[in-house]
């Protein structure tokens, strides 16, 4: 029964229930609190910005692994170590098969307080003019009811609904409730700075201009695409599922690696397997993630122009392979000096006589600074060439913080047993960041995958960026580890890409982007199949999506069990998708969003913004949600209380 059929009258006793049952919940809940002990956090003995710098890298790897003094602190869990709950498992003799429509298994772990309240937000969140002035209405809001009033009125409603808490101590109530149901969690401190428009572009254009770019203007002949632009400095425009963080100076990048840290922790003391989100532009200056996608896109063009000179050109990437000879013959004709069959001749490639992309990108392993990455390959003439005329010491200095930043968070994830998700970013961004994250998975995913990458599905590269990252950890023995999303910066992307003048990296549609995303998920379900060391997790709220890789699994003979693919969905949507499949004992998380009521807006504003997109079209969640109120007003279970 939907929404639609209900009388007037059927709707009315059914909101008047909120009204009766909020005294009586807010009431147990404060009871159960008082129950639950304090956890302080761990004592940290030395300081971030204590950090003693390296000098020493023979390559990139090295340069990941070059804090010397890093942080050694002892582990204190923020929350509870999860306990052996009771959950329905599959006996993988019979296919997969799960019904997305039984409301009282999906909604079993919400009370009815709960099931209205995601009916009165997903309600909202269709009116336009309450998405589009939400930010407006809600300063009006506290200016009327107060701050207090005001925070306890955004608890019950849209704050309640998609973020856990304020703090680690307060949002252990819905992890270990969810935990009770089978479904982990993805901890997300969500707090963002409240910049004016004006304010985000002058920090975005002073973080991604280098000195030599600023002395001397257009002289270092950069790429428009990987070139800051003021119109398209504040990059959470048009953006509705992904937080933003603006480089200040390093304490701040410091101050953000210590919220992941506590991140981190407070996962380890969840479950035995959580994960926790980091960003890499929250880690350092953006500058230097510009300049080196800007390196491995031309490294990768100067492939493609040799490979189409073999007459290897519209073939997939890793069927792209270079005879040794006639490469060495070509770049000889550019007018390159060097013979590059000696580099290749110590058994470095990976087919003989052949060279791929793979082998091709191992050239830049070889740089011993990071300033001596930022090179690129000449068209003209085959010769190698500094991306920028200038660089200083402090930009060097910089570049490796980043890179320190990151191995800490990623050895405190082993310490704690927890993974490293590490989120995507703007195209511009993105190709660093997944050379960056490779590296890290080339440390730290030698036994099994604690770093992931995000591969974002509306891209038109991405099946050719899964596929060779594939392939590497394969060649390499490390363990594949991916979040496959369909992607967040559509809107921004495309328009960024038509003012400024560079091809769309966007797929023409979203059919296509269902395809893409499709393709990707098959490639790495079969590697799983072949070799049992790669990981995915299905980050989708597409039902169609979800019945395919249950589809795919069960051709495959993939169980639940071995827990190699994982379902991630947002705290407060998609639960009837959520809750049935880790009841059938699938690994399954939800992003859980947590930080103060105030320094949150921004994430729920764009929840807000991202619900009315998706409830519009889809009416399936809401539908379901007045089948279970009607079911347990029938049956008399509407003071039901989830048993945790």
């Amino acid at each position: 029964m939907c929404s639609r059929t209900l009388s007037k009258n059927t709707k009315r006793s059914v909101f008047c229930l909120f009204y009766a049952h909020c005294q009586y919940r807010r009431l147990e809940l404060m009871s159960l609190r008082k129950t639950l002990p304090a956890f302080g956090l761990a004592t940290r003995d030395s300081n971030i910005r204590s950090l003693v710098l390296s000098t020493r890298h023979s390559n990139i790897r090295s340069l990941v692994l070059s804090t010397r003094h890093g942080y050694h602190r002892s582990v204190q869990a923020l929350l509870p170590t999860k306990t052996n709950t009771q959950e329905e498992h599959v006996s993988f003799s019979n296919k997969i098969s799960i019904d997305f429509e039984q409301t009282k298994e999906a909604y079993k772990s919400k009370d009815t307080l709960e099931l209205l309240r995601s009916l009165v937000v997903f309600k909202l969140c269709t009116y336009d003019i309450l998405v589009d002035k939400n930010k407006e209405i809600m300063d009006l809001s506290r200016k009327l009811l107060g701050q207090k009033m005001f925070e306890q009125f955004m608890k019950m409603t849209f704050y309640g609904q998609f973020v856990a808490g304020e703090d680690h101590q307060s949002i252990r109530p819905v992890v270990q409730k969810n935990q009770a149901y089978g479904v982990g969690a993805v901890l997300d401190y969500s707090v963002e700075e409240d910049l004016s428009q004006e304010e985000a572009e002058r920090k975005e254009m002073e973080s991604c201009m280098s000195t030599s770019e600023k002395e001397s203007p257009g002289a270092d002949h950069r790429e428009k695409k990987f070139i800051a632009h003021r119109k398209f400095g504040d990059r959470r425009e048009g953006v509705t599922s992904a937080r933003t963080y603006f480089y200040a100076d390093e304490v701040k990048c410091d101050q953000h690696m210590e919220t992941f840290l506590k991140c981190i922790k407070a996962s380890g003391g969840s479950s035995e397997d959580g994960f926790s989100a980091i960003k890499m532009t929250a880690l350092g200056r953006p500058q230097f993630l510009l300049q080196f996608s800007e390196v491995l896109v031309k490294w990768r063009r100067f492939f493609s122009f040799l490979a189409a000179k073999q007459g290897k050109d519209g073939v997939e990437v890793l069927e792209q392979k270079l005879d040794l000879e006639q490469l060495q013959t070509c770049l000889a004709w550019l007018g390159a000096q060097g013979n590059i069959q000696s580099y290749f001749s110590d058994g470095r490639l990976h087919s003989s006589g052949t060279v791929d992309m793979l082998d091709w990108n191992s050239l830049l392993d070889e740089r011993t600074k990071i300033s001596d990455l930022l090179v690129v390959p000449n068209l003209q003439t085959g010769q190698l060439e500094p991306l920028l005329s200038k660089f200083t010491e402090e930009e060097e200095r910089q570049m490796k913080r980043m890179l320190q930043r990151l191995d800490v968070l990623a050895k405190h994830a082993v310490e704690n047993g927890v993974r490293l998700m590490v989120d995507a970013e703007q195209t511009y961004f993105q190709p660093a960041i997944s050379r960056l994250t490779v590296e890290m998975k080339r440390i730290f995913n030698r036994d099994k995958a604690v770093v992931f990458n995000t591969y974002q599905c509306y891209l038109k590269e991405a099946f050719d960026n899964v596929s060779m990252d594939v392939e590497l950890s394969r060649r390499e023995g490390w363990c594949f580890g991916a979040k496959l999303v369909r992607g967040a910066y559509m809107y921004q992307e495309r328009s960024r890409a038509v003012e400024i003048g560079y091809e769309d990296p966007i797929n023409p549609d979203y059919e296509c982007t269902n395809r893409m995303y499709h393709r990707c998920l098959d490639y790495v379900l079969e590697e799983i199949e072949q070799n049992k060391k790669a990981n995915v997790m299905v980050a989708s709220h597409n039902l169609d999506t979800v019945k395919h890789t249950l589809r795919r699994m069960n051709e495959m003979g993939l169980a639940p069990t071995d827990k190699k693919v994982y379902f991630g969905q947002l705290l407060g949507m998609c639960d009837q998708i959520s809750f049935p499949l880790a009841q059938a004992g699938f690994p399954v998380y939800k992003y859980v969003p947590y930080g103060p009521v105030n320094e949150v807006i921004p994430y729920l504003s764009r929840r807000a913004q991202e619900n009315r997109g998706i409830m519009k079209g889809v009416q399936m969640e809401r539908d379901l949600l007045w089948k279970e109120l009607v079911r347990r007003l029938s049956s008399g279970e509407v003071f039901y209380t989830p048993t945790v």
